[in-house]
């Protein structure tokens, strides 16, 4: 199972919350902006408090689609309706459509908690979104899109090892 490097977890660890939560609004706005009907498939749940929780990392991310809010918690994770815990690349790897979600629940990879029909229709609209967060994070880097690009395939290669094909 891919974990994160111990370096980049004590980097997110010792980081002032805001800066994680800004980076983090930043890359979802970004995202977002590649993908504006990402949400759109949701229906009913778009109201719907998704948390993802890096079991690798003491953070929760929660988004709530219908308002496009991504806020960022330490510690305890907050209230939502549906929640994902598993280790950071591999819900990166969710995020793309790269992983094969149904495999890694019945693995034990991932634990997913609360609303299971929220979190099927997101995962149904994730894996038609063909999100491509390296492309995505050079977007966000201007002259340095092809570095922050090249590294960023580079990183996820490595942390998703044989787990990186699309499966759908």
């Amino acid at each position: 199972m891919p974990y994160l490097s111990p370096l980049l977890a004590k980097s997110a660890e010792i980081a002032p919350l805001w800066f994680v939560e800004r980076v983090a609004r930043t890359i979802f706005t970004g995202v977002l902006k590649g993908h504006p009907d990402l949400f759109d498939r949701l229906g009913d749940y778009r109201q719907t408090r998704y948390c993802f929780s890096p079991s690798d990392l003491s953070l929760h991310f929660r988004i709530v689609p219908a308002t496009r809010m991504l806020s960022v918690f330490r510690g305890e994770p907050p209230l939502a309706d549906a929640r994902i815990d598993g280790p950071l690349a591999l819900l990166l790897g969710l995020l793309e459509g790269r992983c094969d979600a149904d495999a890694l629940f019945f693995s034990r990879d991932l634990s997913v908690t609360g609303d299971m029909e929220a979190m099927l229709a997101l995962r149904n609209a994730l894996d038609d979104s063909a999100i491509d967060l390296p492309r995505e994070l050079g977007a966000l880097a201007g002259p340095f899109s092809p570095l922050v690009s090249g590294a960023a395939r580079h990183i996820r290669a490595r942390a998703l090892g044989g787990r990186g094909a699309a499966w759908n």
